[in-house]
């Protein structure tokens, strides 16, 4: 970083610390290779990423943001009462001087850089139960589920490459013996090709899952965008649905209307023994879930018999390589699997997980690529 770059780097540093932030050396080192790695065009997320501690850090840094980007009057003082910054996107300067040498007003001949930024408290939302999300927060939360990459872990094929360490690969070697007039030639060696195993996520529509449903969804969508050839996606309910196709569209929310409207039993009744029972008959032992990871995102609420579910379980476990049931309610304190459905069932998982927040998907998709 050159001397420029670092004294403002250290004008807008002071500025921080006079607006109340605690800002030691070692958040100074950290905000200057951040700030070098994204250039200056970042320098709001930058700074509020390595300078701010706290919340009440936060309130106070946009405070000397909002001032310093003022220029010259925001630094008489007069520019603090501006208000917050929208939480929804905008276009704004950002003025930061990289060619000045006079320490505190480094800022006064500002090379403005247009960015577009998005003001939000994405560590609070991560946390944040889907249910109780307002409407702003509902839209962020559903921008950064599109940036999830949900897909299982590979699995061996049957096909060889060729690989450095492996076996020895009979064919080449012998070709190769061949184009050396049989003089013996170096060993080629092959190893198994890697591909995706299957993955079937089966969503739970019902009346109960309402506040979750549109989440999981797109959390659905995500993963069919990541691997659409090896993705499958049914809803439950009172009946069950295929929406893979629909969820292939590009654009999440055509994608998501694509899927309500071959949804016919949305916000309704739920029957999970019949129609995970229906899904083990028709799609499952045909092939679709044999040596796939099976995920199923209810609350476990059954109407029915709970024996049909165990059944159902007992038989789809048996095909599948995972069976992995996501709870929306397995997160929150004094979690207890008392549900019918979902103690039936917890004999024959490989886990139980929860699926209420942003964080909670987050560490689903870990344990997807993590392997039995």
């Amino acid at each position: 970083m050159s001397g420029d770059v670092l004294d403002a780097v250290l004008a807008f540093v002071g500025w921080v610390r006079r607006a109340g932030v605690p800002v030691g050396p070692d958040r100074v080192h950290a905000f200057a290779a951040a700030l070098d790695a994204l250039g200056p065009a970042q320098l709001y997320w930058a700074g509020r990423l390595t300078l701010c501690g706290s919340r009440e850090d936060v309130v106070l840094f946009d405070a000397a943001y909002r001032a310093y980007r003022q220029g010259p009057a925001g630094r008489d003082g007069r520019s603090s009462s501006l208000p917050r910054p929208a939480s929804s996107p905008r276009r704004v300067l950002v003025p930061f001087g990289l060619s000045t040498k006079d320490g505190d007003d480094a800022g006064d001949g500002p090379h403005p850089a247009t960015v577009a930024l998005r003001a939000s408290g994405h560590e609070l939302l991560r946390h944040r139960d889907f249910g109780q999300l307002t409407s702003a927060e509902r839209d962020e939360v559903r921008t950064l589920l599109g940036l999830l990459r949900p897909a299982a872990q590979t699995r061996p094929a049957r096909r060889f490459q060729p690989y450095p360490r492996g076996v020895v690969a009979p064919r080449r070697t012998l070709r190769a013996t061949l184009r050396a007039l049989g003089e013996p030639a170096r060993l080629a060696r092959q190893r198994r090709r890697d591909r995706p195993r299957r993955l079937v996520l089966l969503v739970d529509v019902s009346g109960s899952m309402a506040p979750y449903a549109d989440a999981l969804l797109r959390f659905a969508h995500a993963a069919v965008r990541c691997r659409p050839a090896s993705t499958e996606v049914f809803t439950l309910g009172t009946r069950l649905t295929r929406v893979s196709r629909a969820l292939r569209a590009r654009d999440p929310e055509a994608a998501l209307a694509a899927a309500g409207a071959a949804i016919p039993d949305w916000s309704g009744g739920t029957r999970l023994g019949e129609v995970l029972g229906a899904f083990v008959t028709r799609y499952a032992h045909p092939g679709l879930a044999r040596r796939a990871t099976v995920v199923v995102f209810s609350d476990g609420w059954e109407r029915g018999d709970p024996a049909a579910l165990a059944q159902a379980a007992v038989r789809l476990r048996r095909l599948a390589y995972r069976v992995i049931w996501v709870s929306p309610h397995r997160g929150r304190p004094g979690f207890a699997p008392t549900a019918g459905g979902l103690a039936a069932v917890l004999p024959h998982l490989d886990a139980l997980v929860a699926g209420h927040s942003l964080a909670a998907l987050t560490e689903l998709v870990d344990t997807l690529r993590a392997g039995r």
